[in-house]
């Protein structure tokens, strides 16, 4: 797809005790991926709307797995989406996770 970007990541879900969930995510999870919040808050500027994809049966919160994650374009996402780049997993205002780029693919149709 031409409206979609695609990155390879490894992802860190925290342990329930450290704020994560208390279950495990599937292949096909969405929740929302921050990339930078506001000075000195903990209130984040924008979140991107994302897929978690992989090839496991499942994540369990405290696991790290590396993943494919799907965003769309149209969210001007593009200038974070670099080689390195860590970003956090959110359920709303709460962390549960985080992400760290490992590869940007650049797929066409």
């Amino acid at each position: 797809m031409k409206d979609v970007l695609y990155v390879i990541a490894k992802l860190k879900l925290y342990k329930t005790e450290n704020g994560g969930r208390q279950t495990p995510i599937n292949t096909g999870y969405r929740p929302s991926h921050v990339f930078e919040y506001k000075e000195n808050s903990r209130d984040f500027v924008a979140g991107y709307m994302g897929q978690i994809n992989f090839d496991i049966d499942v994540i369990h919160p405290g696991e790290v797995a590396n993943v494919e994650v799907m965003f769309l374009k149209h969210q001007n996402i593009e200038s974070f989406l670099k080689k390195g780049r860590v970003w956090w997993i959110h359920e709303g205002s709460r962390v549960i996770g985080k992400a760290k780029i490992l590869e940007v693919l650049n797929v066409e149709d």
